[in-house]
């Protein structure tokens, strides 16, 4: 059948390719033997949550806004979700097919216990196809496709306190589509005493947002545009649902912090990038950190040049002049906008070059200098 045959070729592609860049980053991440051996593929179906039968053994997926509708033995938009004589089981629950040790900068969180470091996972699968994506391999890959380690959320918890991270970081590929795990994983993680970011498009409905955010320390939303045909002619995707989520965050407290990827000639143009951060401003507040980070070429975009350095310069001047108190530059090591600068005197409170903070002039949360508060999480 087409799946034997995926699975088949998934398991050599994983063996010849995938299999060694987990063994390294799991191995430094201190994993101890017998389950530090990755295998190739082996289905773990784990029942969703998330959805509902619609007759005929046919389920609809309730867990992003896509909605997908599937048929018996059939799979979501995500490729991680399959439907088994109508009930619907997700594929890569505890299936961790890229783990290392970053720090909590590479994510970017620059509000959120800098200099500290998290446990960084990832299975495969998204429910966007961003033509600019930098992590591909992953995320437009389905489960056969790569090599994974299975970690319970109470194993995964431990590894991340024994390689002394401060928080495991639901990144890489896209966590919205193994949410189940991210629930599970960041409650016995919270147990153990380890926080719990997630790096996500921001994809997702409300519901299952709201059942899991109470797990959850801290949230990054990857915005592609502020535009609907963007979204749509180059990630699969709607513009409003993830403004939708930006809202939610916010109502609920959650600390978020936004990056948005400059690409040129496509999401670059100064009316979008004022329309957006007009957008932040007015709906999110103006101590919502904002990082426009460069684009290089990547997946399906490598015709494309990376970003000019005077582009991200412009970013950064209309996001200031727009209001917006952190406004960053990302890839761009040794830029002065990858600092944090008090809001009300003006100096550097933390300096950065590129992942690793050289000088932190906060205390308990507020300038040194003048006593403002800097909003974050910084202990």
């Amino acid at each position: 059948s087409r799946r034997d045959f995926l699975c088949r070729v998934g398991m050599a592609a994983a063996c010849a390719c995938c299999l060694p860049d987990l063994l390294k980053h799991l191995g430094a991440a201190s994993l101890s033997a017998p389950s530090s051996v990755a295998q190739p593929y082996r289905s773990r179906m784990t029942k969703a949550s998330w959805w509902k039968p619609i007759g005929n053994e046919r389920v609809q997926c309730e867990l992003c806004p896509k909605l997908c509708k599937v048929g018996n033995r059939e799979r979501g938009f995500c490729g991680v979700r399959e439907n088994r004589d109508g009930v619907y089981y997700t594929l890569v629950y505890g299936s961790v097919a890229a783990a290392n040790v970053d720090p909590i900068e590479k994510k970017p969180f620059f509000h959120f216990l800098p200099g500290s470091r998290s446990f960084s996972i990832a299975t495969a699968g998204c429910n966007m196809n961003c033509r600019a994506c930098q992590n591909w391999e992953l995320s437009q890959s389905r489960p056969e496709q790569v090599g994974s380690v299975a970690l319970s959320p109470d194993e995964l918890a431990r590894r991340a306190r024994l390689a002394k991270c401060a928080s495991i970081a639901y990144t890489y590929n896209e966590p919205v589509v193994y949410w189940e795990y991210v629930r599970d994983a960041a409650a016995a993680a919270g147990k153990q005493g380890v926080r719990s970011v997630v790096v996500s498009n921001g994809y997702i409905n409300a519901r299952p947002l709201l059942e899991v955010l109470r797990h959850l320390d801290a949230v990054k939303i990857d915005f592609k545009a502020m535009s609907e045909d963007f979204y749509r002619r180059y990630c699969s995707g709607t513009l409003k649902p993830v403004l939708e989520t930006l809202k939610l965050l916010k109502r609920r407290g959650m600390w978020t912090e936004i990056v948005y990827l400059v690409i040129p000639t496509l999401n670059d143009s100064a009316a979008e990038i004022e329309a957006t951060c007009r957008w932040v401003r007015d709906n999110l507040g103006r101590d919502v950190p904002v990082h426009f980070t460069r684009f290089y070429p990547q997946y399906q975009l490598k015709h494309l040049p990376p970003t000019p350095l005077a582009t991200l310069e412009q970013c950064h001047k209309i996001g200031r002049q727009v209001g917006l108190h952190y406004v960053y530059v990302g890839n761009v090591p040794g830029s002065p906008a990858e600092n944090t600068y008090c809001p009300s005197c003006g100096k550097a409170v933390i300096e950065r070059r590129g992942y690793a903070v050289v000088a932190n002039r906060l205390r308990q949360g507020r300038c040194s200098n003048c006593g403002k508060a800097v909003p974050g999480v910084w202990k």
